[in-house]
């Protein structure tokens, strides 16, 4: 049987961190997913919400011309759009970033900062 201080420092330096470290995965990967970025990526000219506007038959400049920059608009007005998401998204996994790694850095720091505070409160009562 180990010691109690033992199982202590192995949960707080070892076991935690390693479940620290999954969770934070974790929150990059469903932000990728809630974002989805890799699907924004890949569709980034498409038309926004698949609205596009037929030529229809035969040729007439005018319908043409109506369609084409008609599509144009639509692509142009879908990639803006995907571009913020994306955007926002990559945003967002930085601020999980810096999150992930103040929690796990304090985590980290924690037990020192324990002792540092019991030592400075006896310090205060004598």
């Amino acid at each position: 049987m180990q010691n109690i201080v033992f199982q202590y420092l192995v949960w707080q330096f070892f076991d935690a961190p390693k479940n620290i470290l999954k969770a934070w995965k974790n929150f990059l990967l469903f932000n990728l997913n809630y974002f989805s970025i890799p699907l924004l990526l890949k569709t980034l000219f498409s038309p926004w919400h698949r609205y596009k506007v037929s030529y229809g038959r035969g040729f007439d400049f005018g319908r043409y011309f109506e369609a084409f920059f008609s599509n144009l608009i639509f692509r142009i007005l879908g990639a803006i759009i995907r571009t913020l998401l994306i955007i926002i998204g990559l945003l967002m996994e930085v601020f999980i970033v810096l999150g992930g790694l103040i929690a796990f850095f304090c985590w980290l720091v924690l037990p020192a900062i324990l002792i540092v505070g019991f030592i400075f409160g006896i310090k205060i009562i004598l």
